[in-house]
């Protein structure tokens, strides 16, 4: 019993550990998606790449992961269409948010910088340069405070 537990343990750390060869980093812009590259030079024109990581998954699309040289990091799905976007503790380029989030934000939160933002099919998640995360819905109608900072 001992050595079928045993077995099956290397297997199963073997087989996760093969997950970070399907894993690809790299700096050459052209390993993007066609629209992840749009995204790029439309709201970090002059934005130098620090790093792509290219996640192959078993089972899932790729996606990729990149990181500025400013810090910045901004995660794409398979098709190029950004998921997430840090810029740390400076404010995200102006146009990223969608027009009803920017509203809310400019109405109740005029004297803080959103620095974060997360969509989902459903949500958005926006992190301010406090540490406070609001959601809204798919359309950027306010729903709640999820964390509030320091």
């Amino acid at each position: 019993m001992k050595k079928f537990l045993l077995l099956t343990m290397m297997i199963l750390a073997g087989a996760l550990s093969s997950y970070a060869i399907f894993d690809k980093y790299t700096l050459n812009r052209e390993d993007l998606p066609e629209a992840a590259r749009e995204m790029l030079d439309t709201y970090f024109p002059k934005a130098k790449i620090g790093m792509i990581k290219v996640d192959k998954h078993l089972l899932k699309k790729t996606d990729y992961d990149v990181k500025l040289v400013n810090g910045t990091k901004i995660e794409f799905s398979n098709n190029g269409k950004w998921t997430s976007v840090d810029c740390g503790k400076k404010a995200l380029p102006d146009n990223l948010l969608p027009k009803a989030i920017a509203r809310h934000l400019a109405s109740k939160y005029s004297g803080q910088k959103a620095v974060s933002i997360k969509k989902s099919i459903t949500s958005y998640e926006v992190g301010l340069d406090d540490g406070v995360v609001l959601k809204f819905n798919a359309l950027g109608q306010f729903k709640e405070v999820v964390t509030i900072g320091n």
